[in-house]
Parts: C-alpha cells; structure tokens; sequence
C-alpha cells in the first residue's frame, strides 16, 4: 500500500507538470497522440499473440505493402484497434463508461473479424477458458460488470492505480466476450484514465509475462499488487514521454545519454526500468529528455 501510495503521489506530480507545460500546446499533444497509435496496437496485439512488428503495424496502418504474407485477420486487428484507441481518445471525456460503450468499442474492435460475436457479451454455451481458469457462465456477466463499475465509481476517493488495477483484474476474469477481452481491457483501462484527467497508459509487450503473472497472483491470492505495479510504471512512463516533448527538452536514447555523460548504460536502464529516472520507451527504445544538456542527470 505504502509503495503505491509514493508511485500515485509521484505521478501525480508529474500530472501537474504536464498540465502546466500542456497549456496552449493542443497541436503537439495531438502529433503525440497520434504518433503513439502504432505503438498501442502493436503493443496490444502482440500480448495476444500477433505476429506483427511494429513496422509492420505501422504499415498497415498508412497503407503500405507488406513485404511477407500477413492474414486478413491480422490486418483487421491493427485496423480495427488503432480505430478503437483514435476513438477513446476523442470521445472518453464526453461519455461516462457504461456497458452500452463496452458493447460499442467490441463491435468496433471485431468487425470484419468475427461478424457473428461483435458487440455482444457471452450468450448460452458460450465459455472460454484462459490457462487454468474458466470465466464466470454467460448469465452472471452482465451483472458482474455492473458491479465492477459501482465499485469503481464507488471508490474515487481510492488512487486511481488502485482502482484500475483491481477494474482490469475483474474485467479480465469475467472475460465477457468470446473474443478480444485483452484488447477491450486494456482499452477500457485508458478510456477510463482519460476520462479522469489522466494520460493513457501502453502495456509493452516485453512486460507480457510480467502482465500474465499480475492474473495469475488475482485468482490464487485476490491481491492486485503486479498490476499495480505494471499500471504504475506505465503511467509514470507515458508522463515522462509526454513531458519531455511539451518541456522541449533535448531528446536522446540513454546509450546515447550515458556516452555523453560518462555513466552506465545498465545501471541507467536499471533505473529506467524501475522508473526512478525521467526515461521512456519509445519504438522499443528507451530515451530520455534533457531539459539542461550540460548537466548530468541526479540519480
């Protein structure tokens, strides 16, 4: 509780840095908005076991000829969720999250995929089954998602990575839908940071079995403190990205940055890794904003 306490008071001392350093900047925080599509549905999707790249998702999504055979399925994917993460982004603020929204953003998600599953929860006799577990039977989800989102409202007072953790964890074990409970899940997660004033958060795919582990430790022990700690480094993460652009520091990879400085590139990654340095990972590359070029970084 302690642990997450200091990581919420963290970001939300960097939140209010982004809201100073945002002010009449809407078309770059737009550019970066825009910019980060790719990498949120690579990322997403690759969780899923997608075999695309990110170059390859961000062809896709401009259009662009593969240079290999990729299934219709899997351009839909990239297609459908970059549809999906461009829409919350614009409309979260304007519409509280209900079960009408979460039924609208799977038909979205699954169109031209699964026709015959899209925008729908779980009916009779459909079940599914992720490792060990079995999702609650089809006639208790909707409830079980009303009371997921009563719980949520109920506890604003609680911190916001509390709350998202315990949320996804839920949603995730009721796993209402036949398809795309990951994705929708983790685009539930953002649609609701939005909404709250927050940034959206991007769950990497090299934190995949770190994020699989955060399920498995919900059903064994019902605690929620991997994910809190997965949502917590995401979110600080996407303020340090956020920031280092709207404060116009000087942006470099930290190989880059340690060379220039004379420190340890894996003692830097260490710490970035952790998040006790301003670092963010970008294209699966991990930089970092200077905002006095001359001076070396306070550990």
């Amino acid at each position: 509780m302690a642990k997450t306490l200091h990581v919420y008071n963290s970001i939300n001392r960097l939140r209010e840095r982004y809201y100073i350093a945002s002010v009449g900047k809407q078309a770059l925080l737009q550019l970066l908005s825009e910019a980060e599509v790719a990498e949120q549905v690579y990322n997403s999707n690759a969780i899923e076991n997608s075999t695309l790249t990110l170059d390859e998702t961000e062809k896709i999504l401009l259009q662009i000829n593969l240079d290999r055979y990729i299934t219709d399925r899997e351009i839909f994917e990239a297609k459908n969720l970059a549809r999906v993460v461009s829409y919350i982004n614009t409309k979260a603020k304007e519409q509280e999250l209900t079960l009408e929204i979460i039924l609208s953003l799977h038909k979205m998600l699954i169109a031209n995929i699964r026709d015959d599953i899209a925008g729908r929860f779980r009916k009779d006799g459909e079940w599914v089954r992720v490792a060990n577990h079995i999702a609650p039977p089809p006639k208790q989800i909707e409830e079980r998602l009303d009371k997921m989102l009563a719980a949520y409202n109920a506890d604003s007072r609680k911190n916001i990575i509390e709350r998202m953790a315990l949320l996804h964890l839920v949603f995730e074990y009721i796993h209402p839908f036949v398809d795309g409970n990951g994705r929708i899940g983790r685009v539930v997660n953002n649609y609701l940071l939005i909404r709250e004033g927050f940034v959206p958060v991007n769950i990497k795919f090299i934190d995949r079995k770190m994020y699989y582990e955060a399920f498995n430790e919900f059903e064994a022990k019902d605690t929620v403190k991997i994910m809190e700690e997965i949502l917590g480094k995401a979110l600080t993460n996407s303020y340090h990205k956020r920031l280092a652009y709207l404060e116009g520091a000087q942006i470099m990879t930290l190989a880059e940055y340690a060379k220039k400085y004379k420190l340890s590139h894996s003692n830097l990654l260490n710490k970035a890794n952790r998040q006790t340095i301003e670092a963010f990972l970008e294209k699966g590359v991990w930089k970092i904003g200077v905002i006095q070029p001359d001076a070396a970084l306070t550990p």
